[in-house]
């Protein structure tokens, strides 16, 4: 039975622009919506801003309107570039509802009831110079856990922990500068402290809901069994706030994280009166349905612990996996709103560059892991081009019109036999388990492989040569055939990552919107197809440039001012310390270090075991102009030689050769092992689809 499935992704915060950054997570999780929308199950995506706190309140103040005009005007702006970038949410709302002010109201006095919500007199942060208590994220110091220097006041960026503003260390305020005076006022308090919560969060953290790397960050933050380290959270904030009163607690509001979350169902119960879905089917205790959110590794303290608390014990369900992922650099460097250095999604739209090129840049990059992904303008101009551009769109446009100018626009029957049709077929389920299992950048490799499969069939029939020549009209019209049936095949691999392409080829195809079962079928001799338009361009280089040029101000690496107490040549001391401070990757080598080491793409023409030795293999490597290698490597317990043979792989082509007991080994390969043993292994290097034996690597 098709399953019943609700999606969501973190909530945008309406006080700024979407940038690229943003977009890695809702690209990633709008490819796993469109993949289980293909594959027949029941599957919602949603999603809303996040539109409360002081700093919408402060940024309406500035701009001379409301807050809620500008909330409204920015959820269009949000809307507009997600839209762009063919995010296909099935509901796109707002936290400023009457649905998440339920359902917060819900959830709050169900806790208060449980016992679970405290009231205390805090001292707490004010800025004499504004005259307001400063909300957590206009609080910055350093991190009173690893000590890194102009963090917010609620959590750290540089290790993830989550803290309460007054552990800053020299904290100051955000908006005009001054040394926050502490004062005191009244809180409310979600007692994560409680041993119900303790008990429940050690259970659930640890019940396969998060990625290992995450679930050990948990159980860091936990602690050890009696001795929890987890603390009281505020979740309430003193006027003037833009937000939703505390029911009971006139002047106090739920600060913005308290009804962020929330936002989830605040969003699917407003998609539920407009779709008739039953609400209760999806948040209820021991729901059948699937609960997944999709955020960044930075909040992971808060969907992890704070929110499946939360919904426990306020008597919902939680959520069936929660997925985090790492962070999107631009060649090596962080993006970050906060510190101002993004490139807008809108600069992306405007200067003309396809969304798609992008999506399937960051699927080539992704997997199911917490690592950042990197954005190489060289590389991403490279990668389009050569896959999506040379191999896929060209298998297209090298059959369509020959079909149509010879044979009336109708295909001839597939050849259900041929070995590229078969092997997209045969793939087609594994690449399915790659989908659901977020490893995008394996399914894209694999997919890029069976590109190549179908491209090595055109180049063998060369269709534009049986054109020219009397009498092969029948060889000519099988071979455009099978080239369109594949096309067709690869179409439906890619469809979740390239939707509009997809929605193009079926109507070129004329057929009905590609599901994933479809793999398994064929397009019937005398099927008659539309007139094929070209479906992707090249990226010019030059709009890069654009891109950039209209992104360098925000792109240009922020250079903070010494404080006024220090005198420059105090700050440049400072700054020299600073760059003495041990690395654990010192001593640093030179690129000229670097060039020196010329490493190439090699083959593996043949492999098999060595008489006499424990773990080496014995390793044939083509690397091109028709010479060969013999490389002796430890991989044995590893690998079985017989599957190694035809594979591509990296070597260090100017080793000294070296005698060994079993003959003349002349390089080495590169593979990759843990050496703190948490990933035990061996797991040999592979360049992607394209690379060819000779390539230098550099």
């Amino acid at each position: 039975m098709p399953r019943k499935i609700l999606v969501t992704s973190a909530l945008p915060y309406a006080n700024g622009a979407i940038h690229l950054g943003h977009l890695v997570e809702y690209i990633q999780t709008d490819i796993w919506v469109r993949f289980q929308k293909m594959s027949g199950n029941e599957c919602w995506y949603v999603c809303a801003d996040d539109t409360h706190g002081t700093p919408i309140m402060l940024r309406a103040e500035k701009e001379g309107i409301t807050p809620e005009q500008l909330i409204e005007r920015v959820h269009g702006e949000h809307f507009r570039d997600f839209s762009g970038f063919l995010v296909g949410f099935d509901n796109y709302h707002s936290t400023h509802s009457p649905e998440n002010r339920e359902c917060a109201n819900t959830i709050y006095t169900r806790l208060r009831d449980a016992g679970l919500i405290e009231v205390r007199t805090i001292e707490q942060y004010y800025d004499p110079v504004k005259q307001l208590f400063l909300p957590d994220r206009f609080i910055k110091g350093e991190c009173p856990k690893c000590h890194a220097k102009d963090q917010y006041g609620d959590n750290c960026e540089v290790c993830g922990a989550a803290y309460a503003p007054t552990d800053l260390i020299e904290p100051f305020s955000a908006i005009s500068g001054a040394k926050p005076e502490l004062r005191n006022s009244e809180h409310y308090f979600f007692k994560l402290s409680d041993p119900r919560c303790e008990a429940f969060l050690r259970e659930y953290t640890s019940s396969g809901v998060l990625q290992n790397e995450a679930a050990n960050k948990m159980q860091e933050w936990l602690g050890l069994p009696g001795d929890s380290k987890l603390t009281d959270w505020d979740i309430s904030r003193d006027a003037p706030y833009f937000g939703f009163e505390i029911p009971d607690a006139p002047g106090k509001y739920f600060y913005v994280w308290l009804d962020a979350p929330i936002g989830y169902m605040g969003s699917f119960k407003n998609l539920c009166a407009r779709q008739g879905l039953d609400f209760d089917e999806y948040f209820k205790p021991g729901s059948q349905t699937e609960l997944y959110h999709f955020i960044g590794k930075d909040i992971l303290y808060f969907h992890a612990l704070f929110w499946p608390a939360e919904l426990q014990h306020a008597g919902f369900r939680t959520p069936t996996k929660i997925f985090a992922h790492g962070f999107l650099t631009v060649d090596g460097a962080k993006m970050s709103k906060s510190r101002g250095t993004f490139i807008t999604a809108e600069s992306f739209l405007k200067t003309g560059l396809n969304p798609e090129w992008l999506r399937y840049y960051f699927a080539a990059k992704l997997s199911n892991t917490m690592e950042d992904i990197d954005l190489n303008f060289e590389d991403f101009v490279a990668r389009v081009n050569s896959d999506l551009v040379g191999k896929y769109v060209n298998i297209a446009s090298r059959s369509a019109g020959f079909i149509a100018k010879r044979f009336a626009g109708q295909l001839a029957p597939a050849a259900a036999e041929l070995p590229a049709i078969q092997a997209i077929q045969a793939a087609a389920p594994r690449i399915a388990e790659l989908y659901e299992a977020r490893e995008f950048g394996k399914a894209v490799r694999e997919i890029m492989a069976l590109t190549d499969g179908a491209n090595q069939y055109v180049d063998s029939v060369k269709p534009w040569e049986l054109a020219k020549q009397e009498g092969k009209e029948v060889e000519l019209h099988a071979a455009c055939s099978n080239a369109l049936n594949l096309f067709r095949l690869l179409t439906i691999l890619l469809k979740p990552i390239l939707p509009a392409v997809a929605g193009k080829v079926e109507q070129f195809m004329n057929i009905a919107p590609l599901a994933w079962a479809d793999a398994q079928t064929l397009l019937a001799g005398g099927h008659a197809i539309n007139t094929y338009e070209h479906l992707m361009t090249r990226v010019d280089p030059k709009l890069i440039e654009k891109l950039v040029d209209a992104n360098k101000e925000s792109l240009a690496p922020a250079i903070e001012a010494p404080k006024q107490a220090e005198s420059p040549q105090r700050h440049a001391q400072h700054q020299q310390n600073e760059l003495k401070t041990a690395s654990p990757w010192e001593p640093f080598c030179s690129i000229d270090d670097f060039m020196k080491v010329d490493l190439r793409i090699a083959r593996i023409a043949n492999a098999e075991h060595v008489d006499g030795a424990d773990k080496l293999v014995r390793l044939t490597l083509d690397i091109g102009n028709h010479e060969t290698r013999n490389v002796f490597a430890g991989i044995k317990a590893a690998y079985d030689p017989a599957q190694l043979i035809g594979r591509l792989t990296v070597m260090v082509a100017n080793l000294a050769p070296r005698k060994m007991k079993f003959g003349l080994s002349e390089g080495m390969v590169l593979a990759a092992s843990d050496t703190a043993g948490q990933t035990p292994g061996i797991f040999l290097l592979s360049p992607d689809s394209g690379a060819q034996p000779g390539m230098r690597v550099k």
